[in-house]
């Protein structure tokens, strides 16, 4: 199972079973916020709110919550989000990259650098870790009746990079540039992913031993905790077994 589809099982599973809804609510909200208020409450011409949408529907999200949402980007609301990403090393070297949406810089930054001095890591300077992260686009959604063979040509046809079963979910991933066909895609085919956006895939991933990943581990749901961050990606390398013993 190639990286980003293993951590995001594992992403999955965890926010399960720790009942973070609420969390990942906010998280949304804000993207849908902000994606209104830069192109319009339209999400027809507007394929970054269609796409936060959409992962409000997978995430279960009320349409009401989600109706608000889009008015407030709309102007309707007095606050103003920005978006703001932070780069940064943590315990073992593990390089991580933090992207927030506030709407007061000054408590984010403070908020993450107490975060990080806390718990053995460091801010670092913009564009440090351009080298270690690749973008793609993702797609993530319930394999259910899926041919994986005819899937998966189909998915490499229309663009895509890698495509990958695992016991549950499907994931898709491709070049930035292909985003779009991929989307368009799998709407054809019927299928609208739970997780769909743009990440930052490792480049070069790091295994630490037991005790400095628990350390890891700690500091990236922490990081994820913190209310004004949206996404975190890093390059901890941690196999299934030893993620079973944490």
């Amino acid at each position: 199972m190639s990286g980003h589809s293993r951590w995001a099982t594992i992403r999955r599973k965890k926010g399960a079973n720790d009942a973070k809804r609420s969390k990942i609510f906010t998280k949304i909200i804000k993207e849908i916020t902000i994606a209104t208020r830069l192109s319009g409450p339209n999400p027809e011409g507007n394929p970054r709110l269609r796409l936060a949408i959409q992962n409000a529907k997978g995430a279960n999200m009320p349409k009401d919550t989600v109706e608000r949402a889009i008015n407030k980007g709309a102007g309707k609301d007095g606050t103003v989000y920005t978006e703001v990403a932070y780069e940064a090393y943590g315990p073992g070297g593990i390089a991580l990259y933090v992207e927030c949406t506030t709407d007061n810089i000054n408590r984010t930054v403070a908020n993450i650098r107490a975060i990080f001095n806390r718990h053995g890591g460091t801010l670092s300077t913009k564009g440090s870790l351009d080298f270690l992260f690749t973008r793609q686009g993702i797609f993530s959604f319930p394999k259910g009746n899926l041919n994986e063979e005819d899937f998966t040509f189909t998915m490499i046809d229309a663009g895509a990079e890698d495509v990958e079963f695992d016991d549950e979910f499907v994931t898709v991933s491709c070049p930035i540039n292909e985003f779009g066909r991929i989307h368009k895609k799998l709407d054809e085919l019927g299928i609208e992913p739970e997780e769909a956006g743009l990440q930052r895939i490792p480049t070069l991933r790091k295994n630490l031993d037991a005790d400095t990943t628990r350390k890891a581990l700690k500091l990236i749901d922490l990081i994820e905790d913190e209310d004004d961050v949206q996404k975190v990606y890093h390059n901890l390398e941690v196999d299934e077994k030893m993620m079973a013993e944490m």
